[in-house]
């Protein structure tokens, strides 16, 4: 495929992969940047093959139209993986769905090269995989939910799979769509802490964006940050200096906030090798090394950022005027909505002495959990095989371990497989060689059924052309 002009859309650059008639070889749930990820690794290979051996496939995606955390697309915010590690350039630098692509078809890849910078800004990057996602639209159907996986196949063995959806509002029939495989791609869920219920002024910082601007009645002038991470920090920055005459009180339970280590040693964590690495060694060396290097992504904040904040803790004390306040070593340990906002009451730590702070918002950035793939399985869970832990055996090819009585390919993407393949398993860092490791296992299985058909062709033709035995 020839890269696209900068007068081309994305949709005239990729035209889409032609209609194909019988099962899908693939339905995958979710269409955020991991089955995105994994289109563009079938649609490739599909370019480079007959139409008779190509893969179909088809997604479900609950959200209108393709959105990445939209709710935290903060305005400056950079990414913090290199733009070299998008959807496919560590599988294939050659792709017309690289982020240079992107930036050739924007006509903006001068101006970025001019930037001196590995990491785009977080809303350019959403826009590339907003780029990438609309040559699919086709095969994407979006507002709508999956709400069961069954089996099908005769005598109790699940050869292929039922997917049954429904409209995303809730109302609406429901609809079956059967499979050979199946991809589960539904991102994470975000995190509550437990005892707290969210409401109009209490919500997740996923919906920042998306809440803040409502507030247009605000009595308190108060936020209350609850977190301690990148998000936490990154949301505490964005309404200080949106809400100039709001406090802003960031909450956490560390004494202070912990710097990323993102050095280039650490970063090898991250590289496709390590996966295989990882998956290889013994489970206690798994705990180890996910022990080792939690600070290069979980609960940790980019240098600069910390650096900032400080800086604007310091200078407010010199002005007289504190209105960020740092409520270190300091535990959420309620909230509920008010008539006109929200009370959180928190306890430090250290003291012991609780404190109740009437805002106008608590915002929870707290981190998410992955989707329990059992939650969509149904009675196929009791089929899928566990470790002594309940936890998933997944193949290197993230494909879910599983007894006899399933043929039809389970694949797994997402926080769900880091017990197996290590911490990138919720990052973008290795959605480009992970995509064409799960399109490489679909290819092999389909080849492996058709040796069975094959096989139980002939072996039906035998029989049905020997005289039975008489003895």
């Amino acid at each position: 495929m020839s890269a696209p002009h900068a007068s081309s859309t994305p949709g005239d650059a990729l035209p889409g992969l032609p209609g194909l008639p019988g099962l899908p070889d693939l339905v995958g749930i979710g269409f955020g940047p991991a089955n995105l990820a994994l289109a563009i690794a079938i649609r490739e290979h599909n370019g480079r093959r007959a139409p008779g051996e190509a893969l179909r496939a088809s997604f479900i995606e609950r959200q209108d139209d393709f959105g990445w955390h939209q709710g935290m697309l903060l305005e400056g915010a950079t990414m913090q993986v290199s733009f070299l590690k998008d959807l496919v350039t560590m599988r294939n630098p050659g792709s017309p769905f690289s982020f240079l692509h992107y930036l050739q078809d924007r006509d903006r890849l001068a101006d970025f090269i001019n930037q001196k910078s590995f990491f785009p800004t977080r809303l350019e990057f959403h826009d590339y995989f907003r780029w990438c996602a609309a040559p699919f639209r086709g095969l994407v159907d979006y507002a709508t939910e999956a709400v069961e996986v069954r089996p099908a196949g005769p005598d109790g063995v699940a050869e292929e799979l039922d997917v049954i959806t429904r409209p995303a509002s809730g109302t609406g029939p429901l609809r079956a769509t059967r499979t050979r495989n199946l991809v589960l791609g539904t991102g994470l869920r975000p995190r509550v802490p437990a005892g707290i219920s969210t409401g109009p002024h209490i919500w997740h910082n996923r919906d920042l964006l998306h809440r803040a601007p409502e507030l247009t009645a605000r009595p308190h002038r108060r936020f209350v940050v609850v977190g301690a991470g990148q998000s936490a920090a990154e949301t505490a920055d964005h309404l200080h200096r949106t809400f100039p005459d709001a406090e802003v009180c960031a909450v956490f339970t560390r004494y202070g906030y912990s710097p990323a280590d993102d050095s280039p040693f650490a970063n090898r964590i991250f590289d496709p090798a390590a996966v295989d690495e990882f998956f290889r060694a013994p489970e206690e060396v798994k705990q180890q090394l996910i022990g080792y290097h939690t600070n290069t992504n979980y609960a940790v904040v980019d240098g600069d950022l910390i650096e900032h904040l400080y800086r604007t803790v310091y200078q407010e004390k010199v002005a007289g005027a504190e209105r960020l306040r740092i409520l270190n070593a300091t535990a959420l340990t309620g909230a509920e909505e008010l008539p006109d906002g929200a009370r959180a009451v928190v306890r430090s730590l250290t003291t012991g002495e609780t404190l109740a702070l009437d805002c106008d918002a608590v915002v929870l950035a707290t981190g998410y959990r992955p989707t329990e793939p059992a939650e969509l399985l149904g009675d196929l869970a009791g089929e899928c095989l566990t470790d002594g832990q309940g936890r998933l055996r997944v193949g290197r090819d993230h494909r879910v371990e599983t007894t006899d009585r399933v043929r039809a390919g389970i694949y797994v993407q997402g926080a769900a497989t880091e017990h197996t393949h290590g911490i990138t398993a919720s990052l973008l860092s290795t959605l480009a060689v992970r995509s064409g490791e799960i399109c490489d296992s679909l290819l092999l299985h389909v080849a492996e059924r058709e040796v069975r058909a094959a096989l139980a062709t002939s072996g039906a033709a035998v029989t049905d052309g020997v005289p039975a035995h008489r003895g």
